[in-house]
């Protein structure tokens, strides 16, 4: 009798255990995701679902035919490749003080988005030469100017972001009227200030060559803004701080 009972009781434990096995398994089975910090997240038989990975946002790769690019591919442009002893520089086949400012001068500005050769060097040096020579007839043309800037910034692209803002640095030196008449567009230009002012891009083995050559991108922006602000006016600080808020005026300096 003993040994049958021990049996019994032997097969019953062994019964409940396989049961609690199953349901486990079954309570497991039916577990349905929920959203991290949920109610849900705290009912039983539920699992937090894992949080989802992004992925790094790569450079920018420029989506369409500038405008430039069509141009200079039609032959439209009134500008050839001179090859000087010193480098390559481009000549202009017409009087470039008798160019209309309010088609080339954003058309060229259209080219600074455009990371490959030929289109990039006629297009860079191409406005460096407008700047230099355009005089009264810039001021008019400033809000064409604004989109193909802003375009280039947000290629992402640093030696192209270097670019544009020199460019901008020029163009604000250019004539007295241009700093305050950038003021009210700000919002378009400068929230890609905001978003690489405290970034290094260059570092390591780069940051010595690019400190000679002043391709910093956060001291670029730094730069930039200091030019934007003793150019803008009364209205420039209060306005760029609205957009970049880490910037510190160079008056307190």
């Amino acid at each position: 009798m003993h040994t049958f009972s021990a049996s019994s009781n032997g097969n019953r434990r062994s019964g409940q255990t396989i049961s609690s096995m199953r349901l486990s398994r079954t309570n497991q089975s039916v577990q349905r995701l929920v959203e991290p910090f949920s109610i849900q997240s705290m009912q039983v038989n539920t699992r937090v679902r894992e949080p989802t990975t992004t992925k790094k946002k790569k450079d920018f790769i420029q989506p369409r035919a500038t405008s430039f690019r069509i141009y200079f591919d039609r032959g439209d442009l009134p500008i050839k490749m001179a090859y000087l002893c010193g480098g390559e520089k481009i000549s202009w086949t017409v009087d470039i003080e008798k160019l209309d400012y309010s088609l080339y001068l954003p058309l060229f500005f259209d080219g600074l988005s455009e990371t490959k050769h030929p289109y990039k060097t006629y297009a860079r040096q191409g406005v460096q030469d407008l700047l230099r020579s355009g005089g009264d007839k810039i001021y008019p043309v400033i809000p064409q100017l604004i989109i193909p800037i802003k375009n280039a910034l947000n290629t992402r692209n640093l030696d192209v972001m270097c670019i544009t803002l020199k460019v901008l640095q020029q163009l604000v030196m250019s004539s007295d009227l241009i700093g305050q008449a950038l003021v009210p567009f700000y919002r378009q230009l400068l929230p890609m200030f905001n978003a690489y002012k405290v970034k290094n891009l260059n570092c390591g083995d780069k940051i010595d060559y690019s400190q000679k050559n002043n391709t910093n991108l956060g001291d670029l922006i730094d730069e930039t803004l200091t030019i934007l602000e003793r150019h803008g006016g009364e209205d420039a600080f209060i306005n760029i701080k609205y957009m970049v808020p880490t910037y510190e005026s160079c008056y307190l300096n």
